[in-house]
């Protein structure tokens, strides 16, 4: 069951801080990690208004929140991340510039391509739908060994609006997202970590939480602003031709060359100790 970070002693549970965005997003906040919470269990955290409105919310706040260097995305509840849309919340009926118009104005999802920390989704069992969209805008794929992921809109007569089509294809290569995209079949975590779809299997279920807070805090200990270069630049490689990437990597390392960072890591090295970074 996955229903909170795990308590690794009473000095941890202290540090925790917890505050609601809404009725179904909660943010938490241990030393450098923040955490969002997608926060309706009973529903498998089905994406509904709450959420669509949230998760922007809270990753606005911790990408700008100092103290924060790396983002984590979990599901409450021991049933799943998140089983995509609430099928429940019902709409008049629409035209399809009614439909298009909508939508346009809860391109939620995209928020996380303007958030420069990393940003790893810890998933846990069902992941299907607009959840999965969610985690393939993340960085990062964290699941549990009995994860369950799948995109079955074309059953229902529909595509994947919020990214599907365009994230997947650039996760795991066009041929095997068309193979998921056209059948809709599910995928367990061995074979998505075979085809790329997560990079990372928790031991068990029960550690998934302490493991991607382990590997969170792993890279928040490392220089910030390398942090944040490093995965801009590998980013940008997804729409920039080689050159241009090139480029942009070579102006991202003369910026660090220079910095506070970089002169604390050679001094840490040669000390025989650990940096302390200021992202400076």
């Amino acid at each position: 069951m996955v229903t909170s970070i795990e308590k690794q002693g009473e000095a941890d549970l202290e540090t925790t801080r917890v505050r609601a965005i809404n009725a179904a997003v909660t943010v938490e906040q241990r030393g450098s990690v923040g955490w969002i919470v997608l926060n309706r269990p009973a529903q498998i955290n089905a994406i509904n208004d709450h959420i669509r409105v949230g998760v922007p919310e809270a990753l606005r706040e911790l990408n700008a929140d100092a103290e924060i260097r790396v983002i984590v995305i979990r599901g409450e509840g021991p049933r799943g991340f998140c089983a995509g849309a609430d099928i429940k919340e019902q709409r008049g009926a629409e035209t399809a510039v009614q439909v298009r118009g909508r939508m346009e104005g809860a391109r939620w999802i995209e928020a996380l391509d303007e958030t420069e920390k990393p940003v790893i989704a810890a998933i846990h069992g069902y992941c299907m739908g607009g959840g999965l969209e969610l985690a393939l805008a993340c960085d990062i794929r964290y699941a549990t060994p009995d994860a369950i992921f799948s995109l079955p809109e074309t059953a229902l007569g529909l595509i994947p609006g919020g990214g599907g089509t365009q994230r997947l294809p650039r996760v795991v290569g066009p041929g095997r997202a068309l193979d998921l995209l056209l059948t809709g079949d599910k995928v367990n975590a061995e074979r998505a970590r075979e085809i790329g779809l997560i990079t990372r299997v928790s031991t068990k279920t029960e550690s998934l939480l302490s493991e991607v807070a382990d590997f969170a805090a792993s890279i928040a200990a490392r220089s910030p602003l390398a942090t944040l270069f490093v995965k801009r630049a590998a980013r940008a490689a997804l729409d920039l031709d080689l050159k241009k990437g090139l480029d942009l990597e070579l102006d991202l390392f003369a910026l660090l060359k220079p910095s506070e960072d970089a002169a604390e890591a050679a001094l840490a090295f040669k000390e025989k100790r650990p940096p302390h970074f200021a992202g400076r």
